[in-house]
């Protein structure tokens, strides 16, 4: 007598492992520069509450801030910026 087998269900559309790529334009977020600064206590556990709240990664809120901080500034403030950027960018694709 035979006895009966479980079969396993054999997926048509195997999709691939692990999580999704998390990054701002489906980039991996564990490429991107690692940064590191201090805080004040309190500063920390109101980023620490906003993640929880907001449900968002803590390098998604300092992005937000920091471009929202951007957009606060004088039209002189941000073309400087901007020239800065470009010239950091140029170094590094040297």
């Amino acid at each position: 007598m035979r006895m009966p087998t479980l079969s396993r269900k054999r997926n048509s559309h195997p999709g691939k492992v692990g999580r999704p790529p998390a990054g701002d334009r489906g980039e991996r977020v564990k490429d991107y520069p690692q940064v590191s600064f201090r805080l004040p206590t309190s500063s920390r556990d109101k980023l620490l509450a906003l993640s929880e709240v907001r449900k968002q990664p803590q390098w998604r809120l300092i992005v937000d801030s920091v471009d929202c901080y951007l957009r606060d500034l004088t039209p002189q403030e941000q073309t400087r910026i901007a020239r800065l950027v470009s010239r950091r960018r140029a170094k590094l694709s040297r």
